[in-house]
């Protein structure tokens, strides 16, 4: 299998800033790479580089055998892209947008216009198709968004934070259209802060922290290297939290993480059943109310924290303050 994509020490600053520090991976045709990483961790600068957007300041990648650089006017045909923000010309309907993309695309008239009615269908538009979109909601400029960036069928597609602003729906309807495209042959590198986008739909999961490339591999790959179980726990009053925190530090054996908005509390013990037996019974002779117990294997949120030491983020501010 050959690669659509390839990356080789590629590097980005900005002022005194690294956004990229030697970046390399690949991503087979036909496959989905999954960016994860914190905030600034270079992300978004990734994405804007493959796709002709920014210049390296060295290494050098190729997408769909063009060189980025090089090859950028005629690579442009051959890629799509949906960016963080949606990109749609608000005083134009839908189906123009979409038209408008097929035209500079050079399909033609005709298949501008059934192509665009084809995508307003696949992404629940068709309503929606001939009003400006300055009417359409947050999810809905998202969608024609994302619909322009498949207008042309190319072969490579580069989705930053894809189903940000989407409801369940609209959000199950896209991890389909992307399953479709990838079974049909494209390849897509996504950056998501979704975990589980990226466990549901990425071949490989790439963590990036500093520009640099810490981990790769499968999702139960990377679950599997942070190893051991997880006990979650959830209390019923806030005032109780931290009394169920001493208990857990009693068997912990890694960093815990707290979600105080909703009384979550996950920490990774050895001999999970008898450590969730100790702490039950720990928390029990407190007199701590438990609304939620259990073991569960490590997510790729655990995996991300383990890495990097944040909490799972998407956006990658250094390159958004850079292009204001």
């Amino acid at each position: 299998m050959s690669d659509a994509i390839t990356a080789e020490g590629l590097v980005k600053r900005y002022g005194e800033a690294t956004a990229l520090d030697g970046l390399s991976f690949t991503v087979p045709q036909g496959t989905v790479l999954a960016l994860l990483g914190p905030n600034g961790a270079g992300k978004t600068t990734t994405v804007r580089i493959l796709a002709t957007l920014l210049r390296p300041d060295a290494g050098r990648a190729t997408v769909a055998g063009c060189d980025v650089v090089r090859d950028a006017r005629r690579l442009r045909s051959s890629i799509g892209l949906s960016g963080q923000y949606a990109a749609v010309d608000e005083h134009l309907t839908g189906a123009e947008n979409l038209e408008m993309v097929g035209r500079l695309y050079h399909l033609g008239a005709k298949r501008s216009k059934a192509r665009a009615r084809e995508l307003l269908e696949r992404f629940d538009l068709t309503d929606a198709a001939d009003r400006p979109v300055k009417g359409y909601s947050g999810g809905m400029r998202r969608r024609i968004d994302l619909a322009g960036a498949l207008v042309a069928d190319p072969p490579v597609l580069f989705l930053d934070e894809p189903s940000t602003g989407l409801d369940p729906r609209a959000r199950a309807a896209l991890w389909d259209t992307i399953a479709e495209l990838v079974a049909g042959g494209s390849t897509l590198l996504l950056t998501t802060q979704y975990m589980d986008e990226a466990d549901h739909l990425a071949d490989q999961v790439l963590v990036v922290d500093h520009g640099r490339a810490i981990a790769r591999g499968t999702a139960d790959e990377l679950k599997d290297r942070v190893g051991g179980n997880r006990i979650e726990l959830t209390v019923t009053d806030a005032a109780e939290l931290e009394t169920a925190r001493e208990a857990l530090a009693w068997v912990a054996v890694g960093a815990m993480r707290t979600v105080p908005e909703s009384l979550r509390i996950t920490v990774p013990v050895t001999d999970g059943a008898e450590a969730l037996r100790r702490v039950l019974g720990r928390l029990a002779e407190e007199g701590v109310r438990v609304r939620d117990a259990g073991l569960r294997r490590p997510t790729l949120d655990d995996v991300y924290l383990t890495l990097t030491g944040h909490q799972a983020s998407g956006t990658d501010e250094q390159t958004r303050e850079a292009i204001r």
